[in-house]
């Protein structure tokens, strides 16, 4: 069929569309677990599939500093016998050097994550983690300094200037959970911000710098203080509306206010956004608590808010992580569920943040030691095997829209894409859910709870002003197309997956409903969709 080329005016359901910007929150940066990971073949086969086909463009990762990078070296090891102390500290990056090539290599950048504390250099010797992190404030802050500043001037000497420039640098993770990430006072982060943040300045006053890298949102006075106190809770691990309380971000309006008095600089404030709280009752008892699935939303009306009205209104917003949940064991993580939901997410919040990272792209991570199974409930967007979970093809399906919003509804958008084309991404999320998000799964089992959640929704529109003849692909994912995690579950769920189990569940989670549609010739697209529930369908101009 030939094509016209000369369309018509573009008209949506026989409206003028919109010609909003469309900001891609969700590819501009995706999280890792910690640098060293990065090292792994199939950590960096991962990332270049999330490059090629989800559109990362950053990397954000824990540990660049971690003594597993050998980047802080107070002393030589040898193999036997104690180390040989070192008459000046020096700092090598071998490894970290691997690491950055091939994030470059691949396409992207680093979005660099300052910390944690090299063990030679840290105050408190308890770690977190399996890997053990060492998060206290440095023995030495002008020693902290010289590493920061040595490190950044080797980036600049090896990338150049110019592509550091477009490095965002962020100081620390999560400092106000003392004393996990942080064994300091919230007073002894704000210093450690303003000598890092003064450092690199000092190098190119062009490089970016911000923070506090916050976790979640609470709605009561924990984090106030200069320690945590557990007391304050109660009334929101026992609250019987959590969405009632007055949830508000951490340590965002104190670091403002510190860095407005001692003019420092902020040219991206970052949090994170999980839509869950973990609080404690009055029996000390610790609480799950998942709030409504419009929370990330609101959470960023109000950081957008703080900042307009803040001594910085043209800092960035970065949402360094998000997901549905801050579990690498949620068995919902593996699910069509949460497809749907971050699918939703992201469209409502495209433009209320700079990015939005979502925590991880992969199921290599070992906060806790390597998962138990191949579908155990990590974060990522493809297990440790490669296999495509569901939310892989919700971020492919939502990297294949344009940069032009033409119609959104609350079931989904439409999108120009830049040769005379439309580009859509509708989703099911069943009304049966109500407020309600998909919360968490302690195994798949739980996770299928929503399996019976409805009804089907019909999605009808009609898109004028198209070359005629023009073909359009069309893929749904739903529990019966590209349901890997079901099809493991149907397996037995097996622990320890042969080649022959791996090979066919690849071929599960690829199984999307494939169909094409035509543009008549007229000029017309009638896009007719019936959505079973959780479904999310892609509408994309054909490979030609």
């Amino acid at each position: 069929m030939s094509v016209d080329a000369s369309p018509a005016t573009l008209l949506i359901d026989g409206c003028a569309p919109s010609d909003q910007a469309l900001r891609h929150v969700w590819s501009e940066c995706l999280g890792a677990g910690r640098a060293n990971e990065a090292l792994r073949v199939d950590w960096q086969q991962h990332f270049r599939e999330a490059v090629e086909v989800l559109g990362a463009r950053y990397v954000r990762f824990h540990g660049v500093f971690h003594d597993d990078m050998f980047v802080y070296r107070a002393s030589n090891g040898g193999g036997f016998g104690p180390p040989t102390p070192l008459a000046t500290p020096v700092h090598t990056y071998a490894y970290v050097d691997k690491v950055f090539d091939a994030i470059l290599d691949a396409g992207a950048r680093p979005f660099v994550e300052l910390g944690f504390m090299p063990r030679e250099l840290a105050t408190q010797t308890e770690t977190l983690f399996w890997w053990k992190a060492h998060c206290s404030p440095p023995t030495d802050m002008d020693a902290w300094v010289r590493l920061v500043t040595t490190t950044v001037e080797h980036w600049i000497e090896r990338y150049g200037i110019d592509e550091v420039r477009r490095w965002p640098f962020e100081v620390w993770n999560e400092p106000n959970l003392v004393p996990h990430f942080w064994t300091g006072t919230r007073t002894q982060y704000f210093e450690l911000y303003e000598a890092t943040a003064r450092s690199i300045k000092a190098i190119d006053p062009a490089l970016k710098v911000g923070g506090p890298s916050s976790s979640v949102f609470v709605p009561d006075a924990r984090y106030d203080g200069e320690s945590h106190d557990r007391s304050v809770e109660a009334a929101t691990a026992e609250a019987p509306d959590p969405d009632a309380l007055p949830w508000k971000p951490v340590w965002i309006r104190e670091l403002i206010d510190y860095c407005a008095e001692r003019d420092l600089p902020i040219d991206f404030l970052s949090t994170h956004l999980y839509p869950t709280d973990y609080a404690f009752d009055t029996q000390g008892v610790g609480r799950p608590i998942s709030r409504n699935r419009d929370a990330t939303l609101q959470d960023l009306e109000v950081m957008r808010k703080l900042i307009a009205e803040s001594p910085y209104p043209d800092a960035e917003l970065r949402v360094t992580e998000w997901s549905t949940s801050p579990s690498s064991r949620d068995h919902m993580h593996d699910t069509v569920f949460a497809a749907t939901y971050i699918a939703r997410a992201f469209l409502q919040c495209h433009d209320l943040a700079d990015s939005i990272s979502y925590w991880t792209f992969t199921d290599v991570f070992e906060e806790g030691g390597g998962g138990i199974g191949p579908f155990h409930g990590g974060f990522g967007f493809v297990n440790e095997q490669g296999i495509h979970k569901p939310t892989f093809h919700a971020m492919a399906m939502l990297h294949r829209l344009g940069d032009r919003l033409a119609l959104q509804t609350e079931h989904g958008v439409i999108t120009r894409t830049d040769d005379d084309a439309v580009a859509a991404l509708f989703f099911n999320y069943p009304d049966s859910m109500g407020a309600r998000s998909v919360g968490g799964a302690t195994s798949y089992v739980d996770a299928r709870r929503h399996a019976d959640e409805g009804p089907a929704r019909r999605i009808t529109h009609t898109v004028a002003g198209l070359p005629a003849g023009a073909v359009y692909d069309v893929a749904v994912l739903d529990q019966e197309h590209g349901n890997v995690a079901e099809a493991w579950h149907r397996m037995g769920e097996p622990l320890n997956l042969s080649r022959a189990q791996v090979a066919e569940l690849e071929a599960v989670a690829d199984d999307l409903d494939r169909r094409t549609i035509a543009v008549d010739a007229s000029g017309v697209l009638e896009i007719d969709l019936e959505l079973a529930p959780w479904a999310v369908a892609s509408i994309t101009p054909a490979a030609r």
